[in-house]
């Protein structure tokens, strides 16, 4: 798993996050990072993150930067 330490995510980062309500399952969901909402320096379950359409989740998967047009 990816996404435990908040040094390794930042906004405009393309991830893979686990909503709450899909903690069970595990489904994924994909976006771009808007904010960091865990402050601590490492989480073991995946940092929390606002991605640009509201959605807020766990980090667990870093797909990379979303190049600029």
């Amino acid at each position: 798993m990816e996404g435990q330490y908040r040094k390794d995510i930042y906004p405009g980062l393309e991830v893979e996050i686990i909503l709450k309500k899909d903690q069970r399952t595990g489904k994924r969901t994909r976006g771009i990072v808007q904010r960091l909402l865990t402050s601590a320096v490492y989480h073991s379950r995946g940092i929390k993150v606002q991605l640009e359409d509201g959605q807020v989740g766990r980090v667990c998967a870093i797909l990379g930067d979303v190049e600029e047009e």
